[in-house]
């Protein structure tokens, strides 16, 4: 049974690197509209600046500090998979007891 951890989060941490690459720099839906009802990008920010609540550790699928992008990306990915998988891992096992 602990091999298919491996094997699954293996498999997880590879598409977590490849795919992260594929992922959109164009805004989502809901900041799209955020950008029309505002009138553009520059007002958004404008609008926004100093209203941060939190603060994105890896903001756009990039690490601050990284140069290249895809390597900033894949790290990114991976980051995001183990957190996800340690969490997921942490809840099991309490959810066991």
């Amino acid at each position: 049974m602990e091999k298919y951890w491996i094997y699954g989060l293996g498999a997880a941490l590879i598409m977590g690197c490849v795919i992260s690459l594929l992922a959109s720099s164009h805004p989502d839906g809901l900041e799209r509209v955020a950008i029309d009802i505002l009138g553009g990008e520059e007002e958004m920010e404008e609008s926004t600046a100093g209203e941060d609540i939190i603060e994105s550790p890896m903001p756009d699928y990039v690490i601050p500090g990284i140069e290249n992008e895809a390597l900033a990306a894949s790290l990114s990915g991976l980051i995001g998979v183990l957190l996800m998988f340690i969490l997921a891992v942490g809840i099991g096992k309490v959810l066991k007891k």
